[in-house]
């Protein structure tokens, strides 16, 4: 019986995943927002939201692709540590993990960043 309802600690934790992806969501637009701020845009906000589903400044077809997976595997690690851990160190681990994986998304893509387009 106990089985066919299911545990409610498998619940919370499907809800500490989806929590970890909104925050790490959060986190990207959050530094997506502060480069269009810095870069003199007249809307942050808009452009920013704009510059995660799809980005203004060119990248090659594998610089393109190799950002789009660092973004998605940082979302999925961050997703499997809310879902894997418990407690106090569940918050603890998935901030951290968040913050680290957004940090190396936008080093990558501060990185590859062409000359024309850091002029922005």
């Amino acid at each position: 019986m106990y089985l066919a309802r299911g545990a409610s600690d498998d619940a919370d934790a499907w809800l500490w995943a989806l929590g970890a992806l909104a925050l790490y969501a959060l986190i990207s637009y959050a530094l997506a927002y502060r480069a269009r701020a810095r870069r003199g845009s007249r809307h942050p906000a808009h452009d920013a939201l704009h510059d995660l589903k799809d980005r203004e400044e060119p990248q090659t077809p594998r610089q393109r692709l190799v950002s789009r997976a660092i973004m998605l595997c940082g979302g999925a690690v961050t997703g499997l540590v809310a879902f894997t851990t418990s407690g106090v160190p569940r918050v603890l681990a998935v901030a951290g993990t968040a913050v680290v994986a957004v940090g190396l998304w936008a080093y990558y893509d501060h990185r590859t960043e062409t000359p024309a387009t850091q002029g922005r």
